[in-house]
């Protein structure tokens, strides 16, 4: 299972510096990845009526820090050598399919392959209402979306004519030099279970404990919905998480049993809210040495 770390967006500042120290310090401590979290615009707590999806309320508003999250990662790469990086999740639904395409794929080109792509629907129709995209039908653009990028990483010239994209004799160059996987991050309702097995390289379980069933029925779920359809279930790589806390030793062994092709850390900002970047740095390299003890 290969380890990696969480970079909290809503903690991490202004200071160039200070992001660029979180993600050499993982690289330098043996971490495989770096995960971060994708918002473009914020919005005040009033524009939401709860709940809101699986989330009691707005889990960010427009008072939380977040970098453009591809941007972001292009700039790490050029700092780091060996360090993956990985979207949890990039909202594609609000963003232009062929543009979202160019753009993957010069940073997983300039990186070296070093880009996970892991994509989902979102939360936040207000994001979606400002960005001029309809929330309503962001689960089929998904799925539209992932065969368009798909097509244009590795056809020099694409013809598409679905619902909500047309395209005629048209590509991005240069293309990407390996097929770059697409992973779903999502709930595990069965229906979005089923998209994962139908058009996913990976699934990415986004799961609050309470509100969601539980991770390990969720696999279970996952497994049966790939046997059901013909898939084989080990096609399915499973990323998980935690954060630094009571109980995430058990989390990691859970994520060992299960099968997890990876897992990601990070530090807990609801329990140490407002904490310096420094500090969720510090606590992830503190946690390496056990990780190191549960995974072996």
């Amino acid at each position: 299972m290969r380890l990696g770390a969480i970079i909290s967006q809503a903690d991490s500042g202004t200071d160039p510096d200070a992001i660029r120290r979180f993600a050499t310090g993982v690289e330098a401590a043996g971490y495989e990845h770096l995960m971060a979290y994708d918002h473009i615009l914020g919005a005040t707590a009033e524009m939401f009526t709860p709940p809101i999806g699986s989330f009691p309320s707005a889990p960010y508003t427009n008072e939380h820090i977040f970098h453009e999250i591809l941007v972001l990662f292009s700039h790490l790469a050029a700092v780091t050598s060996r360090l993956e990086f990985v979207t949890s999740v990039l909202v594609l639904p609000q963003r232009q399919t062929a543009v979202a395409a160019k753009q993957i794929s010069t940073i997983d080109l300039l990186s070296g392959g070093r880009l996970r792509v892991a994509v989902g629907v979102g939360w936040n129709n207000v994001e979606y209402a400002a960005l001029g995209t309809e929330f309503a039908s962001r689960t089929r653009r998904l799925e539209e979306q992932i065969a368009v990028m798909r097509k244009l990483w590795t056809e020099p010239l694409v013809n598409f004519d679905g619902e909500f994209h047309h395209l005629t004799n048209v590509g991005i160059n240069p293309r990407p030099s390996r097929p770059i996987p697409v992973w779903i991050g999502s709930g595990a309702a069965d229906p979005v279970l089923r998209r994962v097995v139908r058009c996913a390289d990976g699934w990415m379980p986004l799961l609050i404990p309470g509100l969601d069933i539980d991770v390990r029925t969720a696999v279970t779920k996952l497994r049966q919905a790939a046997q059901d359809a013909g898939r084989d279930p080990a096609t399915l790589p499973i990323h998980g998480r935690t954060y630094l806390g009571a109980g995430w030793q058990q989390m990691v062994t859970d994520g060992l049993e299960l099968g997890f092709s990876d897992f990601s850390i990070g530090y807990n900002r609801m329990a140490n809210p407002g904490a310096p970047l420094d500090e969720h740095l510090d606590a992830t390299l503190a946690a390496r040495g056990e990780l190191d003890r549960l995974v072996g």
